[in-house]
């Protein structure tokens, strides 16, 4: 068996703490990583951290998360997968990037999750909704309900997952640099 990790995020911030207060969850984001470290990570987010309104799908970067948000927090599980959903996955993620200002987010889409009614524009996801629907083309149907419904909250209930990490990015960073696998 492979894995693949998904880093749920703790940021400050207006936007951050409306999406809290939407999800009910401190982690608002969701990243989607092919290794544990988060060097191969992707999300649909902010294209750059420190700039709130430019967001789309992009690779995470987490030493410019820690600039803009020295306190940011982390979550970081695994999720057991094939070695081909693994290789999909990875063929899927490198194709969105090479198309990356063809993803938007889906800023409507939290007021549809509020009401709980299904909303898809085509390339248009949460960060959520896009990992959700990544996993479920990849046969990997972990959530009951429609993609664009799922929340960072239902990524930190998945019970399929193992935590890797819980504690501060900056933290994290530092085992990291330092060699130290979690």
């Amino acid at each position: 068996m492979e894995k693949i990790y998904f880093a749920l995020v703790d940021t400050p911030g207006l936007f951050a703490s409306i999406i809290r207060r939407v999800t009910k969850s401190n982690y608002i984001h969701v990243v989607v990583a092919l290794d544990q470290e988060l060097q191969r990570a992707y999300s649909v987010g902010r294209r750059n951290p420190f700039i709130p309104l430019s967001a789309g799908f992009e690779r995470e970067n987490i030493y410019q998360i820690v600039q803009a948000f020295p306190t940011a927090r982390y979550r970081i599980v695994s999720l057991e997968c094939t070695k081909e959903q693994k290789a999909q996955i990875e063929q899927q993620l490198e194709e969105c990037y090479q198309q990356r200002f063809h993803y938007h987010y889906c800023i409507v889409g939290l007021l549809f999750i509020l009401l709980q009614k299904p909303f898809y524009q085509k390339n248009h996801y949460t960060c959520s909704s896009f990992s959700a629907k990544l996993l479920e083309e990849n046969g990997m149907k972990l959530f009951e309900k429609h993609f664009s419904l799922v929340t960072p909250r239902d990524f930190y209930e998945l019970p399929q997952t193992h935590v890797v990490y819980e504690g501060a990015l900056q933290e994290f960073i530092g085992a990291v640099q330092a060699g130290n696998a979690y």
